[in-house]
């Protein structure tokens, strides 16, 4: 199957100057051309986006993404790399729920002394320090 630029746009939801992005750094290799020096996605492009996709959804960085991608073009190479980045973004997301949680916590905190208080705002006082 070939598509051009705004099909292949349609069809992965990525905006066109993303698609050409990601072939000016090298996520994707050279697209194909028509004779007019038009890019004819293929299917293998299809699927190296739909693979950037779904690593962007799991909040891995392009670099991370290309690493992987890496990896991915080379079957027989055994795979700890992938295993280790992906148990990193794990830890980064927990940790980042944790801080969530403190801040949600705070948030409450906040809020509560604030309907309970006759006087200024507690919110405003707490973020200002005092």
């Amino acid at each position: 199957m070939r598509m051009s630029i705004g099909e292949t746009s349609r069809s992965t939801g990525l905006s066109i100057d993303t698609l050409r992005y990601y072939e000016k750094i090298g996520l994707l290799p050279r697209v194909a051309r028509d004779p007019g020096g038009r890019r004819c996605f293929h299917d293998a492009d299809l699927s190296r986006l739909r693979f950037i996709r779904r690593a962007q959804a799991c909040n891995f960085s392009l670099e991370e993404i290309r690493q992987m991608l890496a990896l991915r073009d080379t079957p027989e190479v055994p795979r700890p790399e992938v295993q280790h980045l992906t148990e990193q973004k794990l830890a980064e997301i927990e940790q980042r729920l944790a801080d969530l949680d403190r801040l949600k916590r705070e948030l409450e905190l906040l809020l509560n002394l604030c309907r309970t208080s006759q006087d200024g705002c507690p919110i405003i006082d707490s973020l200002g320090g005092e």
